[in-house]
């Protein structure tokens, strides 16, 4: 994104057109960066980004108004498989809540118990917690509605001297690889700056945190070998998980899905799930073969689902959803998957930035700061070639880091810089 809007912006600057001679190099077999559209089980799914995060000023959503890429003209709009009417199922067989959220899920357990301590009115051994305090600072930020409307492969591999088309002496470069190629690529020895990069650079990329978020893609067929038709809908889950020391806990489940929140049809209707994962779960998933996947995402929807009734016919479309499957050992089945692989992927090494643990926006801010740095001695002594390295991505963004309309913004940042310096401005 922030490459090509950066050249995009360079190539239609009128004033330009005879300045720049401009090129971009894609060090994969595709476009679009971490927006990665693709195709499982005749749908059309995004692998990447998924988000419009903001509406007034936001590009992203200009251009999706634009293209004709909303449903509607409301300031809000959400994917068509996210129900209002989600079910809340916890690990033990708690389900059949009917139309909860996780915040009333959990309220209805934290009523239970107050009513099994009445002459309780305070938490012992965590402060002066009533419960009125309790639903108010915790409960509210999970109980809410849903609105509803309607190729190279290896940066590090790349043989510029067998490659003789890449080899190119510009005066400019902008780069715009992800935070995490920055990080392996400003390592010892990684070869990828020459010289390296100064040292306030690579100790503002040391400190920005980079994570990893991955998505799951199944396909759900309530026999195992035939599409879903309309009487069988898988529904739009929330799941609960036990702690660890809980009893509860089911042996089947296996780790890594033990943080995934939900588990819910891209669109009414479809026979094609979602499910995210973030962190070293992300990371786990990216291992895991495709019977891995499925034999554990069975045993945790079966595992969360209250089982079948002995001698009693299961319903598919009953509203309580009882089991998704017709199998003699009443475990829903999964047929075929289809994961992001962001975190090993050697052209991104994770999905987005964040400001960790000792970081702050003023490395945000140093992401963003070209090179040859030019202070005050240089401009007296007379910088022959400066910006010669540009850095954009959502990563240089100090406000909006970690979203599409941010590594947008920064592509227009690092064009109207190379802009100004030619005094090509106000185009």
């Amino acid at each position: 994104m922030a490459g090509l809007t950066a050249a995009n912006r360079l190539y239609t600057s009128t004033s330009s057109n005879d300045l720049f001679e401009l090129v971009v190099v894609e060090g994969g077999d595709r476009i679009g960066g971490r927006i990665n559209t693709s195709e499982f089980c005749g749908n059309r799914i995004e692998m990447g980004a998924t988000w419009i995060h903001g509406i007034e000023g936001s590009p992203v959503h200009q251009i999706a108004r634009k293209i004709h890429a909303l449903e509607s003209d409301q300031p809000w709009e959400c994917m068509d498989g996210f129900s209002d009417e989600p079910k809340t199922i916890a690990e033990g067989g708690n389900g059949g809540f009917g139309n909860q959220s996780v915040g009333a899920f959990l309220r209805q357990g934290l009523d239970a118990y107050w009513d099994s301590c009445k002459d309780h009115e305070e938490l012992s051994g965590y402060g002066k917690w009533s419960r009125k305090l309790l639903e108010e600072s915790i409960f509210a930020m999970h109980e809410n509605s849903q609105r509803t409307y309607t190729s190279a492969g290896d940066l590090f591999n790349l043989d510029f001297e067998a490659e003789r088309e890449y080899r190119m002496f510009p005066d400019h470069v902008i780069v715009t690889v992800s935070l995490g190629v920055l990080k392996a690529g400003t390592g010892q020895d990684s070869g990828m700056f020459d010289p390296p990069l100064p040292s306030f650079k690579t100790e503002a990329i040391s400190r920005l945190g980079y994570g990893v978020v991955n998505k799951l893609f199944l396909q759900w067929s309530p026999n195992g070998n035939r599409t879903a038709n309309d009487k069988d809908k898988f529904p739009s889950l929330d799941l609960v998980f036990s702690p660890p020391q809980s009893k509860l806990r089911h042996e089947k489940i296996p780790w890594w899905m033990r943080r995934s929140a939900s588990l819910f049809p891209i669109y009414n209707n479809s026979n094609v799930l979602l499910s995210w994962f973030a962190g070293k779960e992300a990371l786990e998933l990216e291992t895991l073969s495709d019977e891995e996947i499925i034999n554990g995402v069975s045993s945790t929807v079966s595992g969360l689902l209250p089982a079948p009734k002995p001698h009693k016919e299961v319903k598919h479309n009953c509203p309580d959803f009882c089991n998704g499957s017709d199998s003699e050992d009443g475990e829903v089945r999964f047929v075929k998957v289809l994961k992001s692989k962001w975190g090993n992927d050697p052209l991104f090494l994770g999905s987005y930035s964040y400001v960790a643990v000792g970081s702050s926006g003023a490395d945000l801010d140093t992401m963003a700061e070209p090179l040859p740095k030019i202070c005050g001695s240089e401009l007296d002594q007379g910088v022959h070639y400066p910006l010669q390295i540009l850095f954009a991505g959502e990563a240089t963004h100090r406000t909006h880091y970690s979203t599409t309309h941010g590594a947008y913004f920064s592509g227009l940042r690092e064009a109207n810089r190379l802009l100004q310096h030619y005094r090509c401005v106000g185009d």
